[in-house]
């Protein structure tokens, strides 16, 4: 019986859910993509899920990314697709400590291949934003919090003049 319960609460931590999000902006596809993907505002945007944090990346298709706080905890990625202004998808891989990719624990395990991606289509003088990212369930709530946040961030510098 306790094994059935030990595998029962790892399964809830394993099982994906993908969460989506959207969000309207009054301005081109091709400053949104500038705002996602520029040092500058993606820093401003992804301070909503963690002041100062920041990315590392030539941001090539392909390419590997670190997705970093200040004090050098995050975790590594991989560019899976670049479609410049129209869509990107990231593959979460694993942990950063100490600013270097560490080894997959039983834990990371449970998340390594979540996949998070943001499309970009252009409706009426509109970009319309879609992102969705899977998250193990002990994460849901955090990140239906924080991504809407980010996107009205988003919209925000965006919308700037």
């Amino acid at each position: 019986m306790l094994y059935i319960w030990i595998l029962v609460n790892y399964l809830k931590n394993v099982i994906m859910t993908a969460l989506n999000f959207s969000i309207k902006i009054k301005a081109q596809k091709e400053k949104v993509w500038t705002v996602l993907w520029t040092d500058e505002t993606y820093r401003k945007w992804s301070a909503t899920f963690c002041e100062g944090s920041y990315a590392e990346s030539n941001w090539n298709e392909g390419d590997p990314i670190h997705f970093l706080t200040p004090k050098g905890q995050g975790m590594f990625s991989v560019i899976e697709t670049k479609i410049p202004n129209k869509f990107m998808a990231f593959k979460h891989l694993g942990d950063i400590k100490d600013f270097k990719e560490v080894p997959n624990t039983p834990e990371t395990e449970a998340w390594s291949g979540a996949m998070e991606t943001y499309q970009l289509t252009e409706e009426d003088g509109y970009t319309i934003l879609e992102t969705r990212v899977d998250v193990v369930e002990k994460h849901i709530d955090y990140f239906k919090t924080a991504f809407p946040r980010g996107l009205e961030k988003i919209k925000e510098l965006s919308e700037e003049k």
